[in-house]
């Protein structure tokens, strides 16, 4: 485990914060840390990576020790040539506990990193105390309100075919913008230092073929899963809450529903007004929610 003073010149940060770089399971993960407390492992969404959390760590890191992860091949990890499935995933999560020496913690993550934060809960229930879900979809979607609203994920497309995707993201710095502008119900929620950061970031050549990776594994592994069912023996016992934006242009309400019969503690609230990140546009809600959820005993 080694810690580091890392940080991009131009890239204001929260105050409290220091990084460290873990190497867990031969890949080196950045871990930007502050605060104290109960641990709370933040994993974040595409093309976000740690800096994607500054406006809530001010608001969570009086009250808990925060640890915003970059997955691998995002931020300032490592960016290997493979592992970018849902599984190698979790995995890089539990080997990162086990490396930090934490037994238990809370979770938040978003979009990608809410994914994995389903699986992690699925695979490691007794390593995850509460999860906090932002503009996810669980594992048990209703098909007919997927397939309706598939059409919204034609960005992908591009960015899961192989070399076209990480061109787009090396070559066409304005597909990331528009992605990130559609992300959001105010245009006004990104400052130029954010927006400028996360598409360098993408830009940077093994961070593009992360990108790239990240969604090819999505489109070849996950989705068939769930046509084919493979998570209906799953169950998810972890108090769970799943945050949606009314205004998602990728995700929207309809199809988050509720789990049924697979999750024990699941309830999904919809945020009226946003869009795809609540944590950039809805910061204070996102840790009312969190704290809200953290303190209810389990």
């Amino acid at each position: 485990m080694e810690t580091v003073e890392h940080s991009t010149p131009s890239l204001p940060e929260p105050d409290g914060v220091h990084h460290r770089y873990v190497s867990v399971r031969g890949v080196r993960l950045h871990v930007a840390e502050a605060g104290r407390g109960d641990p709370v492992v933040l994993l974040h969404g595409f093309p976000q990576h740690w800096y994607g959390w500054r406006r809530l760590i001010p608001l969570l890191s009086g009250r808990y020790r925060l640890l915003c992860v970059d997955q691998r091949g995002f931020g300032w990890s490592d960016t290997p040539g493979h592992g970018y499935d849902t599984d190698t995933r979790v995995a890089d999560v539990l080997g990162l506990l086990d490396e930090l020496g934490l037994d238990r913690v809370h979770l938040i993550g978003h979009d990608w990193g809410a994914w994995t934060g389903f699986h992690v809960c699925l695979q490691a229930p007794e390593r995850i105390r509460h999860f906090l879900a932002l503009n996810m979809m669980h594992p048990w979607p209703m098909h007919r309100r997927l397939m309706a609203q598939s059409w919204r994920f034609w960005y992908t497309a591009l960015l899961e075919q192989p070399l076209l995707g990480r061109w787009m993201l090396r070559r066409r710095p304005g597909f990331t913008r528009y992605l990130m502008r559609k992300g959001v119900a105010e245009q006004a929620v990104w400052t130029p230092q954010a927006m400028d950061e996360f598409v360098r970031s993408s830009q940077e050549p093994g961070r593009a073929r992360a990108g790239e990776a990240l969604h090819r594994a999505f489109a070849l592994r996950d989705i068939a899963k769930l046509v084919l069912g493979r998570y209906r023996k799953l169950r998810l016992t972890t108090p769970t809450v799943i945050l949606a934006g009314e205004r998602d242009f990728m995700l929207p309400p309809s199809v988050i529903t509720d789990a049924g019969r697979h999750a024990d503690d699941l309830r999904v609230e919809v945020v009226p007004g946003c869009g795809h990140h609540l944590h950039e546009e809805r910061p204070a809600l996102v840790a009312e929610a969190a704290v809200a959820l953290f303190s209810g005993g389990h």
